[in-house]
């Protein structure tokens, strides 16, 4: 009989019992001079010692604004400095950290803001051509609970809004015993964050989060990717995203490492230019940005001796994309991450010396204090290993559950505490896993299950090919039919019938796109993830599917 897909994660490395306040108090302790965060968008620079004496300044503003334990503080900004400062300050009064998608429109605010109770914002002005401020004052009578807004950055204030200046300042009415007060009834297991999920499947949740959870989670990602004092990691990825707040921010933290903020947000150029300048060991980032940077024109011009390793999370991996990483960026330790905001983010993760092979076409081993298994998606028995079925995780790293919505809570963790996915994997003899795709992303053509993934990965093989991405869409015959989204390299030319032909004799016949359309701009969310369902809505309309579209 062939062994359960079910692993659990070894450790000789004990869980944090402490909360990320306390954590920084540490790091600050141990490593005072070692910088925190640079960000050179700012022009700024903190040591551990430095951060750590603004944290507790901005900490006790907060309480000097009446801001109670468990109270719901939002952040809707860019990366910068002052991201982090409250990520640390919320933490060290215990309030509930809310991370609005710099991205939002006047529609989405909305929704998030209501949806967690936001009582106070600390809010940057704008972000790109979306003007923050029109925003706020149109939407302000549409939440009643918001009774305070500090906005970031220089420029007119509205009789509404207190700077960022005026805001730190009022910690002088606030004593440290204070503060030192409210710590002390604080616990690791207490909620600390609500992050609303990406939405590339629809309407966003707030998946709310622990001390316990994040903390831990930063810690354990740091050490598999071997992080000391002295690392310098470039995160051009949003802080408002797990991937920046806990792989980068918590990452560093608890390692001494340094966090380097190439800009607000993902610029190719900038960022190798920041790797050089900064002489970053490591960087990261999904698979879009890294191709990115390895299609930038200027890209031989840059000396990224330095670089050494990071992770390409976020999505799927494509094996020439990690070649090129590991070949052209110096990043041969570079790691692929598994995991979801609901995990915090991380269950599997490759090692920094794991064959090519592993890195690319697994997402790598379960994490410590993790369990994990892949069930069959209809009944929910585990699967033999080498069988694909829906992904589970339970563990330390398992959210508390979606903010007010228990019916949500109860759909994505059973009663014994495993968390679905909603990913389709397998899991090989040695307990790597890979990924094969989405429960929803999976096409049903004529019976035969396709799964998208493997196709992106045989488009990539052509040389024309920078990006594929694959979906399907209504047919009236088979169900469904294949779609895929291709993006050619600069320079490049290609026809439909041209991809269909290098698909022949390669690929079975079934799996062959029916459709194919040329692009250079995906429906992205602010991390970079491609939304594979507004990809299905804009083939539907373009194609003139609407008709074939299943109406339930």
């Amino acid at each position: 009989m062939s062994e359960l897909s079910y692993v659990s994660g070894p450790s000789d490395r004990p869980l944090l019992g402490r909360t990320i306040g306390a954590q920084l108090d540490l790091t600050a302790s141990t490593h005072p001079d070692v910088e925190a965060i640079v960000a050179l968008h700012q022009g700024l620079r903190l040591t551990y010692q430095e951060l750590h004496a603004e944290v507790e300044r901005a900490a006790r503003a907060l309480l000097a604004m009446g801001v109670a334990k468990g109270d719901r503080v939002g952040i809707w900004s860019p990366n910068r400095v002052e991201w982090v400062i409250v990520q640390y300050a919320t933490a060290k009064v215990g309030a509930i950290l809310v991370n609005v998608n710099p991205a939002y429109r006047r529609h989405e605010l909305r929704h998030a803001m209501s949806a967690a109770g936001v009582s106070v914002l600390i809010a940057a002005r704008g972000f790109h051509a979306a003007d923050y401020v029109a925003m706020l004052e149109d939407e302000r009578p549409a939440l009643p609970g918001l009774r305070m807004i500090v906005l970031l950055g220089e420029g007119e204030l509205p009789a509404w809004a207190i700077s960022w200046d005026a805001f730190v300042d009022s910690a002088s009415a606030i004593a440290t015993q204070a503060l030192r007060d409210r710590e002390a009834t604080l616990d690791p297991d207490d909620p600390i964050n609500i992050q609303f999920t990406s939405g590339t499947t629809g309407a966003p949740k707030g998946a709310t989060l622990t001390h316990h959870n994040v903390l831990n989670n930063g810690t354990l990602v740091g050490a598999r990717l071997r992080y000391v004092a002295g690392d310098r990691v470039c995160v051009p990825v949003p802080f408002y995203h797990c991937f920046g707040m806990v792989l980068g921010n918590l990452a560093c933290l608890v390692h001494g490492a340094t966090v380097v903020l190439p800009g607000e947000s993902f610029v190719a150029a900038g960022c190798l230019a920041t790797i050089e300048a900064e002489r970053c060991t490591s960087v990261y980032g999904v698979p879009t940005m890294f191709i990115a940077m390895l299609e930038d024109p200027g890209f031989d011009g840059y000396h990224l001796a330095s670089l050494r390793k990071g992770i390409m999370a976020g999505a799927p991996c494509p094996v020439e994309v990690m070649r090129r990483v590991i070949d052209r960026m110096h990043a041969r330790e570079m790691t692929i991450c598994y995991g979801m905001t609901e995990t915090s983010p991380v269950s599997f993760q490759s090692m920094p010396d794991d064959e090519l092979e592993l890195r690319v076409s697994t997402v790598g081993r379960v994490h410590p204090w993790v369990e994990a298994k892949v069930v069959d998606p209809v009944d929910g028995a585990v699967v033999p290993r080498g069988r694909e079925g829906e992904l589970c995780i339970r563990g330390y790293l398992v959210m508390r559950g979606y903010w007010e919505q228990p019916d949500e809570t109860r759909r994505t963790i059973d009663p014994a505490g495993w968390l679905r996915t909603g990913d389709l994997a397998v899991m090989r003899d040695d307990g790597a896993v890979s990924i094969v795709g989405r429960l929803k992303d999976m096409i049903i053509r004529g019976g035969e299950n396709v799964y998208p993934r493997e196709i992106e990965e045989f488009l990539f093989t052509n040389p024309k090919v920078a990006d594929a991405q694959v979906i399907g869409v209504p047919d009236p015959k088979y169900g469904e039919a294949v779609c895929a989204w291709i993006e050619l390299h600069p320079g490049e030319d290609a026809t439909e019938d041209e991809i269909r032909e290098f698909c022949k004799g390669q690929i079975a016949t079934f799996k062959i796109p029916r459709y194919v359309r040329f692009t250079d701009d995906f429906p992205m969310t602010v991390t970079g993830k491609i939304q594979k369902y507004r990809m299905r809505e804009i083939s539907i309309e373009e194609l003139g599917l609407g008709e074939a579209a299943p109406t339930s």
